[in-house]
């Protein structure tokens, strides 16, 4: 698939016997509907009970003792290295390299912490529904990079997508014969209702002797499309690219759509709405030779599955022949959407567009009413020097695109909330507050995106005055003042590690206001429902909300929110519940939306110049959330069931080095209720009988109810420490402490050091 075909590619070899395992679903216990947390929740989390197979979870989670006590001892790890660093022991994301770890695979020997703890969010339109679909396929320096770290890792600059709402699918592709998308990449597209899939590949000799293995009979290729089936099902991701590149013999070829039809149909059976997508690279004979179109030398292939990736080099006389091809035949003519017309974007070979070219060949794409796979975006950042410049090079490249992707709104339960956080920063925040500083990475802290761009740059009067939702027609078509530019800035936030920034120009010639759409969304209201916009500004503007709604479903309706005053019982109540707001110079405005039967559709944010000079404005966003008002009150519920396991004792750097820890914590919470968790811990004793407990130390925040713990420097044995989980709940309201999870560890051994560590 790779369109630069030199050396050093990683092969996937024949290793060893193809295992024993049946080929029939159900492997290794596999009997429940959920990934490998034990299920994911409808609203889009992990459920709370732990996985199998990781060290006794059940009885774990059935302790009514808060203490568990370890003598320590210095032994190599026994995780095992695929999932876990060998060093510390941080869990990694990784792939399968041979046929015999593929069908030796099983749920006991999977990473418990590699598993998406955010289900696939509903989209409108629907993707079976949509024409015009956009694949991305993320091939970038071999993969396994910053991503591949389960937890996030820091980096200054590191690769990241957030233009989540211009595409449908999202392809993990490295040379693995069995490329497992890390969850962090799982958890961003879900969030944002883009299916991710893995990718298995054979190339060259080696991976021709794979096929010839698996592809020999009936009883073999079910079992490697049973365990694909069963990786997809454990980690919580949506379908395969089959990239077969290397040649078939008769047998091989003659049973490769029985294998991509019995693939298919098992994923859509466990994974409904999921996906199965063949690379267009071996023709019906065996021969490797690709077509760059969907022909009658290999429409045996597309038809056995959910669609065809065809290769880059292509013309647009290519694309009149598939469309003659579907002209004639009517089963193909209402298959348009599921031929994935190849761009490389690096523009190797003789291709249509590429680089910042690439919006060229699109157009074809689109003129023609096919799909469209964008191979290796990931150009954008791999070609530029200056690393910590690519968000303007990464929002440039996409913006010459976003006329010719179609973007899809969200639809998202409540409470909806979205910091504009795009999972990585230079610092991270939390409720305006600077938490820890230093660049980090990790998507699955990325918040659900706006849309980005020159969006909705119109003039408009003032807002009217009064209070209550008003109704109102649709903007002023005037030119004039207009948003200069809307990106993700990482040098503040409110939560996470960057905001939103609004920057621009008003004219005094001019309507004094500009809007920009910030959110397309599919939101069911409740009859109360509360709103919330943190922001600041610079001096000489209002900034305000506008609203588009869809009543009764049928009629639509704008109108702007007049924002509650401060001495309002529910702004004191929610500013009350979620510890005092106006922290940091940010304003947070609190709006009261009374509709019944309504649908929220867009979220427009307008800044109003309020003097009658020119004025050049920015404005940074922080965070806007709607909640049903009916459920603002005190959290009740606890975090149970905090257990410690896998722990592991390391020496620190340095002579005979401080005493580390490391261990994984598991618990369990309602996940409709939280939307990520911080980890704190403490001394309560020793290594004297005179030192005190301490003050509660940060150690970071998990996406997950699964956190790995690595190289904490505790007190010298004997001593005894406490962890804790302090749940951060979507409506951003505190939870008491009395309510956190807590475990406390005291351990004894020969180990002992001077002085205390807090």
């Amino acid at each position: 698939m790779d369109p630069d075909q030199g050396d050093g590619r990683r092969v996937g070899g024949l290793e060893g016997d193809q295992g024993d395992g049946p080929g029939v679903l159900g492997l290794e216990g596999d009997q429940g509907d959920g990934p490998g947390v034990g299920g994911l929740e409808e609203d889009g989390a992990a459920a709370s009970q732990p996985p199998a197979g990781s060290g006794g979870p059940e009885s774990c989670l059935d302790h009514s003792d808060s203490d568990d006590h370890e003598f320590v001892t210095f032994r190599p790890s026994s995780l095992p290295e695929q999932h876990y660093a060998p060093s510390t022991s941080e869990p990694v994301s990784s792939g399968l390299r041979t046929l015999s770890e593929l069908l030796s695979w099983g749920r006991s020997s999977a990473s418990p912490l590699d598993v998406a703890t955010v289900l696939l969010a509903g989209r409108d339109p629907p993707l079976a529904t949509s024409n015009h679909r956009t694949l991305v396929s993320h091939d970038m320096m071999g993969g396994y990079l910053d991503d591949r770290f389960v937890q996030g890792t820091e980096a200054v600059a590191p690769y990241a997508f957030y233009h989540w709402q211009h595409i449908d699918i999202f392809n993990y592709f490295t040379h693995n014969l069995v490329t497992i998308p890390p969850a962090v990449w799982i958890n961003a597209g879900h969030r944002h209702g883009v299916l991710v899939i893995g990718t298995f590949i054979t190339e060259w000799t080696e991976g021709a002797a794979v096929c010839e293995a698996f592809l020999k009979d009936e009883e073999s290729y079910r079992q490697v499309a049973d365990r694909l089936v069963q990786i997809s099902h454990y980690h919580g991701f949506d379908g395969w690219l089959i990239n077969i590149e290397n040649s078939l013999s008769e047998v091989a070829v003659r049973n490769t759509p029985l294998f991509l039809r019995y693939l298919t149909d098992q994923m859509h059976l466990r994974r409904p709405g999921s996906l199965v997508i063949w690379y267009d690279s071996v023709l019906e004979d065996g021969k490797l030779q690709w077509q760059n179109e969907l022909n009658t030398r290999n429409r045996m292939f597309f038809d056995a599955c959910d669609g065809l990736f065809t290769n880059y080099n292509w013309t647009e006389s290519s694309l009149e022949a598939i469309g003659s091809m579907a002209a004639e035949d009517p089963a193909l003519g209402g298959r348009r959407a599921d031929v994935y017309v190849g761009v490389d974007v690096f523009a190797r070979g003789e291709v249509v567009g590429g680089m910042l070219d690439t919006n060229k060949a699109l157009k074809l794409i689109r003129k023609h009413n096919f799909s469209a796979a964008i191979f290796a975006p990931g150009w954008v950042y791999e070609s530029i020097h200056d690393k910590t410049s690519f968000r303007i090079h990464q929002d440039k490249f996409w913006a010459l695109l976003s006329d010719l992707l179609e973007p899809h709104r969200s639809t998202t339960p409540l409470p909806f909330v979205s910091s504009f956080c795009q999972g990585f920063g230079k610092a991270l925040y939390w409720r305006g507050q600077l938490e820890k500083r230093g660049g980090w990475f990790n998507l699955s802290a990325q918040e659900l995106q706006p849309l980005y761009g020159q969006e909705a740059l119109r003039a408009m009067a003032p807002p009217e005055e009064g209070g209550g939702l008003r109704a109102r027609g649709p903007p002023e078509e005037v030119g004039g003042g207009r948003v200069l530019m809307a990106r993700g800035c990482p040098e503040e936030a409110w939560s996470g590690g960057s905001s939103l920034l609004l920057e621009g120009q008003l004219p005094a010639a001019e309507p004094p206001g500009v809007g920009l759409r910030v959110f397309s969304l599919q939101l069911p209201l409740p009859p109360v429902s509360l709103m919330t916009l943190v922001f600041k500004s610079s001096a000489g503007v209002s900034v305000s909300l506008e609203l588009h709604w869809i009543k009764d479903k049928t009629m639509e309706v704008t109108g702007r929110p007049v924002a509650l005053e401060d001495s309002d019982p529910v702004v004191r109540t929610l500013d009350r519940l979620s510890g005092g707001w106006g922290r940091g110079g940010w304003t947070v405005r609190c709006y009261r939306l009374e509709l019944q039967d309504c649908e929220l559709r867009e979220v427009l944010v307008w800044v109003q110049r309020e003097q009658p000079h020119d004025v050049a404005f920015s404005c940074r966003l922080g965070e806007v959330m709607v909640l049903d008002q009916a459920g603002l009150q005190a959290p009740s519920e606890a975090v149970q069931g905090v257990c410690i396991v896998d722990v592991v004792w390391l020496r620190g750097p340095g002579g005979p080095g401080p005493l580390c820890l490391s261990a994984t914590l598991r618990w369990s919470y309602p996940p409709r209720l939280w939307r990520y968790f911080r980890l704190w811990w403490r001394q309560l004793r020793g290594p004297g009988p005179r030192v005190q407990a301490g003050p509660p130390v940060p150690l970071g925040r998990a996406y997950s109810t699964l956190f790995r713990l690595t190289e904490l420097e505790v007190p010298g044995a004997p001593a005894r420490v406490e962890l804790m989980v302090e749940p951060v709940l979507k409506e951003g309201l505190l939870v008491p402490e009395g309510l956190w999870g807590r475990r406390s560890l005291s351990y004894s051994g020969p180990v002992e050091t001077s002085g205390d560590i807090n």
